[in-house]
């Protein structure tokens, strides 16, 4: 024990002979175990951001319409039904909310000119099911589909093409299909889709007892569900499945979709690219290595006197082994580290000066950039001091 002490004393005093030279060489370990920690924390934060956008729109959302019958086509018999959207509510115990749409569209005068809108005729839970945020007023209630109150809720630009202000919209009237609505409030997705879901930009949503008005038949476009947890997504879409084609006939096809396909293939695409990337911040680390194992050899060489002169009084091979070995090593931890602490310094200032944004930074990628920086040490450090000890003393002595 105590000639590996005085092992890292002989290899802390080496490298203060020789500062510039261990700064250079250790900068390179610093850089490849900062982008690393770095890589780390950008593929979680991009990995998160785009797993958060998905789970915006509803993670746990199950989603149900009709398709067509197999024999006849499509039948207005088989659609789905207010009744479906009950019997749905009362034997799935464990969906958190229940909703169902009708999609209608009507034009109004936006900007000057007329304009197709998106009007939605849903229930209270639809709030829930898409994760909509009211921005102002309120959303629609039991009261307004048990009275079919003429009230509707706007998307933002919705508004402002209508009032130019949305923050002046609250109470304010708008025609739709030829009868005025009262605006309750203004809302968004959770998440904005573009368009590509069932809302789009101007897009109102009002009772869906008022929608009947303009539709007569009682069908629905689709059904939505939602549930606590991930692992009840699959399950419970397979019993609303059950549920929805019990009540009609055999033959129909009934389409019940989630999202969990599309979070498990983003969760797999960020796991491939965080590997690909720690691969290519490793091969920094070896490249930093073998500029260690350089350092060592040209340390080597110049000191071949001095070891000489150790072996000649009675040092053993395995202590000049060791000293080299540490001095190596020594330089490699310490870049690690240094390099560690860069890694942490990035996400951390960041979270210091913006307090909206997460960045999460991995424990594993901190434990993988020590253990491979020592690795790097003891790997490229080992031909060196290898050599170092397998020197002759009266060959050493006789080095010029």
């Amino acid at each position: 024990m105590l000639f590996i002490v005085e092992a890292v004393r002989f290899s802390v005093d080496s490298l203060r002979a020789n500062r510039v030279r261990a700064v250079l060489t250790g900068v390179g370990m610093i850089i490849g175990t900062a982008s690393i920690i770095l890589v780390a924390t950008i593929t979680m934060t991009g990995r998160d951001y785009i797993l958060a956008q998905i789970q915006g729109v509803g993670s746990n959302l199950i989603f149900a319409h009709y398709a067509a019958d197999e024999s006849k086509g499509n039948s207005l018999g088989d659609k789905l039904t207010a009744d479906d959207v009950k019997a749905v509510r009362s034997q799935i115990t464990n969906a958190l909310a229940v909703a169902a749409i009708i999609i209608n569209h009507d034009r109004m005068l936006l900007g000057g000119q007329e304009r197709d809108i998106t009007v939605l005729g849903t229930n209270p839970d639809f709030r829930m099911v898409r994760n909509l945020t009211v921005l102002s007023g309120r959303f629609l209630d039991a009261d307004d589909l048990e009275a079919r109150n003429k009230v509707c809720l706007l998307t933002i630009p919705l508004a402002q093409a209508l009032f130019g202000d949305p923050r002046t919209a609250i109470g304010r009237q708008v025609r739709v299909h030829g009868l005025q609505f009262t605006v309750i409030g203004t809302f968004k997705e959770g998440v904005e889709t573009f368009g590509q879901g069932e809302i789009s930009r101007e897009t109102a949503l009002i009772p869906m007892t008022v929608m009947r008005y303009f539709i007569e038949a009682d069908y629905v476009d689709q059904i939505y569900a939602t549930v606590a947890r991930p692992e009840e997504v699959v399950p419970t879409s397979a019993r609303v499945k059950q549920v929805i084609e019990s009540r009609h006939r055999p033959g129909s096809i009934y389409l019940v979709d989630n999202l969990t396909a599309i979070l498990d293939a983003a969760r797999r695409v960020a796991l491939a690219l965080t590997v690909t990337l720690l691969v290519v911040s490793a091969i920094t680390l070896v490249v930093s290595g073998i500029g260690i194992m350089n350092i060592m050899l040209v340390t080597v060489t110049e000191r071949t006197r001095e070891i000489g002169i150790k072996l000649a009084i009675g040092a053993r091979r395995r202590e000049i082994l060791v000293q080299f070995l540490a001095e190596a090593v020594f330089l490699s931890v310490a870049g690690g580290v240094l390099g560690i602490l860069l890694g942490l310094a990035v996400p951390l200032s960041v979270r210091l000066f913006l307090d909206d944004i997460r960045i999460p930074v991995s424990g594993a990628a901190i434990a993988v950039a020590f253990a491979v920086s020592v690795l790097v040490g003891v790997v490229f450090g080992v031909i060196p001091a290898n050599r170092a000890s397998r020197l002759k003393p009266v060959e050493a002595l006789r080095y010029e």
